[in-house]
């Protein structure tokens, strides 16, 4: 199994993941944009299990909705978008990792879809599936999460 290695732009939050990530997401949501300063997030999205966490004190996480359910962290240095842990009760705990902090870009697959599409700044120009609204993007995340082999 590959061990893959992630940094920021300044390389003071780095961290390594094992193994391929359970799926590739875009992301329209407004929480997405603000965070990542950019019109959509472009996330990888892994089973905690399979990440080594950055070191104390070099990520600073906030919480941009209630309940917590994701804690987005950026570089306490550079202040880039950095790691997202997603740990919701009953579900599996992921994180998710933006596709910038990629060092091996080779790797990365295909994204699965777009999600909150209804929120878009701008039209996307691909044949990737677009979901809209709360229910059916939602729907598309975990879907690609719990039946990989039939997305």
């Amino acid at each position: 199994m590959n061990n893959y290695h992630f940094k920021c732009a300044c390389e003071q939050t780095a961290f390594n993941v094992l193994g391929q990530p359970q799926f590739r997401m875009l992301c329209h949501c407004t929480i997405c944009q603000k965070f990542n300063a950019a019109p959509r997030a472009d996330i990888l999205v892994y089973k905690m299990s399979q990440v080594t966490m950055p070191a104390d004190g070099v990520v600073s996480f906030s919480t941009f909705k209630r309940p917590p359910n994701v804690q987005r962290g950026k570089c306490v240095q550079c202040g880039q978008a950095a790691i997202e842990v997603f740990n919701m009760p009953l579900m599996p705990k992921l994180v998710l990792v933006p596709v910038g902090m990629v060092d091996r870009s080779a790797e990365i697959p295909e994204p699965k879809a777009h999600m909150f599409y209804d929120k878009r700044l701008a039209d996307a120009q691909d044949d990737i599936p677009k979901h809209q609204g709360f229910i059916p993007s939602q729907w598309a995340f975990f879907k690609y999460l719990w039946f990989p082999k039939r997305s």
